[in-house]
């Protein structure tokens, strides 16, 4: 029998789910997560345990005071529940750097190189954007790659008088995709990531590769199901004559020296950190000070542009799965998978990335991710299994189950919605059309590939 706290620490967290599904036109994401953390503070800690050590363990502002939040020394990191506010510090760091690389152009300067190199053929333009959506999200967030890609693709087809849908849609998936090649390529990464103690070259050296087959297969698949479409679209050089340079997007060449200088020292830090012992936190810190010493006078501008309602919503979310990890739901949900795969690690491997790809299909992937590492952590410890193994499987799993439907991954959402806004609605049939079966392939091959190399 569940006791009192670990119903209602259930009850809240359900009703977090469902409301961030179904309500969130009506109700912003992050009021659901902190009034959702809130309760669960006052309700389950406060009221059911009468606990106030759970309530500073969940809010956990004591990791500021860890030498290990800024400086890790190749030391793992320490198991803890509440609020990582190293994933926090790192992401609002990300987006101070890459605001300031919008604002000077950097990344509309880059898409319209990149279709002049192919001389804007329809079919080169989609594979080759489709592998920089790829890249870049291996490094930038997703929402931020698809968000200029839409603009420039959308501006792109009216141009050279084509459809931009399929191009849109395989941006979608190679952002997710590439986004799972790395520790900070996707928030669902930096979340296990930074909770487990990985490094970017740990995750490079095993979801990478497993993420590059993956884009590798899928931009034939891709090819196969819009190679009608695209041959649909009759370019000319009159067309291509009205295009605007590359140069033209630079709006300051000096921002874009040293915006383009910045990103370098990130990719380098973030490649290395392994090495020198940076945490992520401290890399986004560092990277963000020095745009805003950068920007000079437009600093303020840059902060303000933060998107300060997903960092509140990555606050509340820890507070609620804190709720389930302290209780001990979590554990009971660890022993449940362990009884039913009978601590065979293959069975294991395909139940996480299954139920994280179809989690991560219907609800946002972020919680689910969230809510599954002490999950393993815990699996780990009482079967004796790999936990890098389920890692790297939770990894691949919420990551590109994501991609299946326009609601699994805030990528999708704002791809979307801002096709649509451009005048190219992507209907759920046509999204799920193309997008269930890609999903499939690459959830498929990565657990093959798990099998093979970790069992």
């Amino acid at each position: 029998m569940l006791s009192m706290q670990q119903i209602i620490a259930v009850v809240i967290f359900v009703v977090m789910f469902l409301l961030i599904v179904l309500a969130e036109s009506k109700i912003p994401r992050h009021i659901v997560t902190l009034t959702c953390g809130a309760l669960t503070l006052l309700a389950v800690f406060g009221i059911c345990m009468r606990d106030v050590h759970a309530i500073w363990e969940s809010i956990n502002i004591k990791a500021f005071w860890s030498q290990s939040f800024w400086y890790a020394g190749g030391k793992e990191a320490e198991a803890s529940a509440g609020i990582n506010w190293e994933t926090i510090v790192f992401i609002a760091g990300m987006m101070i750097m890459v605001e300031g690389m919008g604002e000077a152009g950097f990344f509309d300067w880059l898409c319209m190189r990149l279709a002049k190199l192919v001389n804007y053929k329809p079919v080169k333009l989609m594979i080759s954007f489709m592998v920089m959506s790829f890249v870049l999200a291996m490094f930038i967030d997703s929402i931020t790659v698809i968000l200029f890609l839409v603009t420039v693709t959308v501006k792109l087809g009216k141009l050279l008088k084509m459809d931009p849908v399929p191009m849109i849609m395989s941006e979608i998936f190679c952002a997710n995709l590439g986004g799972s090649a790395t520790m900070c390529g996707d928030p669902p990464n930096i979340i296990i990531g930074t909770s487990l103690g990985y490094t970017f070259e740990r995750f490079l050296l095993n979801t990478g590769l497993i993420a590059l087959t993956g884009l590798i297969l899928i931009i034939v698949y891709f090819y196969l199901v819009f190679r009608k479409e695209l041959a649909k679209a009759k370019i000319s050089q009159e067309d291509i004559a009205q295009l605007p340079a590359p140069e033209e997007s630079i709006k300051s060449k000096r921002d874009f020296a040293i915006s383009s200088v910045i990103f370098g020292i990130a990719v380098v830090l973030l490649v290395t950190h392994g090495a020198t012992g940076l945490t992520v936190s401290t890399i986004g810190i560092f990277v963000s000070i020095l745009t805003l010493i950068a920007a000079g006078k437009k600093a303020i501008e840059l902060i303000r542009k933060v998107d300060y309602e997903t960092l509140l919503f990555f606050i509340g979310l820890f507070v609620v799965v804190s709720g389930l990890e302290i209780t001990g739901i979590l554990e009971l949900l660890a022993n449940l998978i362990g009884t039913i795969s009978g601590g065979n690690l293959k069975v294991m491997v395909a139940i996480i990335i299954w139920l994280s790809a179809i989690a991560s299909a219907v609800v946002d992937n972020i919680p689910f991710a969230a809510t599954m590492i002490p999950v393993i952590r815990s699996l780990a410890a009482t079967t004796g299994v790999s936990l890098d193994t389920l890692s790297w499987t939770l990894a691949i799993g919420t990551d590109v189950g994501g991609s299946a439907t326009p609601i699994g991954a805030s990528a999708n959402v704002v791809g979307i919605s801002k096709a649509a806004r451009s005048g190219h609605p992507i209907g759920w049939g046509k999204f799920c059309k193309a997008s269930i079966p890609a999903t499939i392939i690459v959830i498929t091959t990565a657990m093959i590939i798990i099998f093979i190399r970790y069992c």
